[in-house]
């Protein structure tokens, strides 16, 4: 941690040295701190952001896809939406989602804020619409004045809701994991196994697909390179989004951070364990089959990518009144 608080603090001072690190030029870059941020926003899109009063059951927030206390996603195959339905496909983590190339495992959305309109009126999501759910904020007075000082409107709109969430959003990057601490120069913070399996995924080939601070998240890829993938799941991946044949079953490359807590695994969630995840991904991208002992230095390795998870007070809420509609039954 000591290493993370003296990186920040010159970067905030606008002194920090980064060639002097011994793996500086490695294709994994530590997670840096936010830049910018606006505070004011941020306090307001927390609030959002665990309301389920913005879904038309009254008991969906984003938090319940994106449970912060659990990875950023809530550890199933698919995520039960309104009235009990499951959805089509795996949520990914929010964690460290500010550094995606884009949002949604096919692209389909090109930032936090065009992502967190979407789930809102999703009627196998959270089965709103932007107008009710206006509605509701407006008729809730703490919003109404909370939205008139951060930003400046008598009439809320979408447009602030979402601005407000993807600011929060923004704040949820998980610094300061082990293998962040070598990569600043920590040589003792991995072990010799951890180390080998680091040196195995860049020789495998794995991290062309994986590098940068978030290890993915960076680039979209066929799922299915040398073995075509199964899944029991229809999905399109980009394909969806471009209308182009040749995108067809490319998805989002996952970011591997935190990657011990996010299981299960791919599009599908069809991986249970991270074991399985090498497995596939060695068969199906590498054509090359790990050994157990292979894939253990792996899991060893992809292990250390846990950073320190978001860390606050949850939100008080703001209260509702006479006027808020009620919620309506879930299922």
């Amino acid at each position: 941690m000591e290493l993370y608080l003296k990186l920040t603090l010159s970067i905030l001072a606008g002194t920090a040295v980064f060639a002097p690190i011994a793996q500086a030029e490695e294709p994994i870059q530590p997670i840096r701190p936010v830049q910018q941020i606006n505070l004011a926003q941020v306090e307001l899109g927390k609030k959002l952001y665990f309301d389920p009063r913005l879904s038309k059951s009254g008991f969906i927030s984003c938090n319940s896809c994106h449970n912060l206390s659990m990875g950023g996603t809530d550890n199933l195959k698919t995520s039960i939406g309104h009235n009990w339905q499951e959805g089509p496909i795996n949520a990914p983590t929010v964690l460290n989602s500010s550094l995606n190339v884009a949002q949604f495992w096919d692209g389909r959305a090109a930032d936090l804020k065009a992502q967190a309109g979407g789930p809102i009126a999703n009627p196998g999501e959270m089965a709103a619409s932007h107008t009710l759910a206006i509605d509701v904020l407006e008729s809730i007075p703490a919003y109404r004045i909370e939205f008139k000082q951060v930003f400046d409107t008598d009439k809320v709109t979408i447009d602030e809701v979402t601005q407000a969430i993807a600011e929060f959003e923004k704040t949820l990057i998980t610094p300061n994991s082990r293998f962040d601490q070598w990569l600043l120069g920590n040589k003792d913070a991995l072990t010799a196994m951890e180390l080998e399996g680091y040196q195995l995924f860049k020789s495998s080939g794995c991290i062309a697909c994986h590098n940068g601070e978030a290890v993915g998240g960076n680039s979209f890829q066929k799922m299915g390179v040398v073995e075509p993938y199964q899944s029991p799941r229809e999905a399109q991946g980009l394909a969806g989004v471009t209308g182009k044949d040749a995108d067809r079953f490319k998805f989002k490359v996952p970011t591997l951070r935190n990657v011990e807590m996010t299981y299960p695994y791919f599009h599908d969630g069809e991986a249970q364990t991270l074991t399985q995840a090498v497995d596939i991904m060695g068969r199906l991208q590498l054509g090359k089959k790990f050994s157990d002992e292979e894939n253990a230095r792996i899991v060893a390795f992809l292990k250390t990518l846990t950073g320190d998870q978001p860390s606050f007070m949850m939100p008080i809420l703001p209260p509702s009144t006479d006027k808020t509609p009620p919620p309506k039954p879930f299922g």
